[in-house]
């Protein structure tokens, strides 16, 4: 010990707190590693900024100081960083004779919840082929509050989905606007009826444009690429992860956009909130006028 301090030039006591000091670095972060994989098991697509935010309390409770950029490091060190896989399969048929509806929601922003419903479907592999989810999200709280997961692309799926979104609207007398693409499934007479007997405003792209339903998109983004709904053998199997991730999706995950906070938390919120918004503009919703910028709106 003492030939191996004087070839570094430091004294016993100095060596002691060296070696205390890279064992207590190392169990700390195996147990920052432990939090992550805990945390994943229930979002698997948590990346460093969603983990960190999450981490907040778990950090304070065992007096780890460790930022951002360190935690960053330390899951590529041990290749915990994520890598994302971009695919596409077209389920929106527009090319038909049903009737389609003008865009209501361009100049649109909701101060509330159930003032703004989009709504979107997108496909999930099982076994050789595919199955589709329908969802419908608030569009204040992000929470996805109708879905159904269907074999086919017909009509019923997305209409379920509704159905389901119905039974959480807590005031029919608030004007509500839902929103989605041109769809054969949205513009058939059974989810066109429905609306209208629920006396809800139809709202559809016009453009083909994705930023045009562009909360409804990222919303599948979320789910396939967080939650990792890419593939599964059955159809039983794929409808038990997407019902665990739609949970997760609305009770775990923070979301930038609504400031760390999920869309169970948002959903209880009232009154603005500083929302990641499309297309930006000045736009007004009741009495509220918004300044919309390339990253969030706030009342003017």
């Amino acid at each position: 010990m003492e030939q191996l301090c004087g070839v570094f030039g430091l004294t016993r006591q100095a060596w002691y707190a060296a070696t205390r000091r890279q064992e207590k670095q190392g169990f700390q972060a195996a147990i920052v590693l432990a939090e992550v994989k805990r945390l994943r098991k229930q979002v698997a697509g948590l990346g460093t900024t969603k983990l960190y935010e999450l981490m907040q309390d778990f950090l304070v409770a065992h007096q780890i100081k460790l930022g951002r950029d360190k935690l960053h490091n330390l899951l590529k060190s041990n290749d915990l960083l994520l890598t994302k896989k971009r695919s596409r399969i077209k389920t929106t048929d527009s090319d038909h004779d049903l009737e389609k509806y003008p865009n209501q929601v361009k100049e649109l922003k909701p101060d509330g919840v159930g003032q703004l419903w989009v709504s979107d479907l997108s496909y999930i592999r099982v076994g050789i082929g595919f199955a589709y989810l329908s969802v419908l999200m608030d569009a204040y709280s992000r929470k996805i509050i109708g879905w159904s997961f269907h074999k086919t692309l017909e009509a019923k799926g997305p209409v379920a989905a509704l159905e389901m979104a119905l039974k959480t609207r807590t005031r029919p007398d608030q004007a509500l606007v839902h929103h989605s693409d041109r769809g054969v499934q949205y513009c058939s007479g059974a989810y066109v009826d429905r609306l209208r007997q629920a006396k809800i405003t139809i709202s559809m792209t016009e453009s083909g444009d994705p930023n045009e339903n562009a909360l409804a998109e990222r919303v599948f983004r979320t789910l396939k690429e967080d939650f990792h709904l890419r593939g599964f053998p059955t159809f039983v199997v794929a409808e038990t992860a997407v019902e665990q991730a739609i949970c997760a999706y609305n009770s775990v995950r923070p979301h930038a956009s609504l400031g760390y906070k999920t869309p169970n938390q948002a959903h209880q919120s009232r009154g603005h909130q500083s929302l990641k918004w499309y297309p930006y503009k000045k736009v007004r919703f009741g009495n509220v006028q918004y300044q919309a910028d390339n990253q969030f709106c706030s009342p003017l």
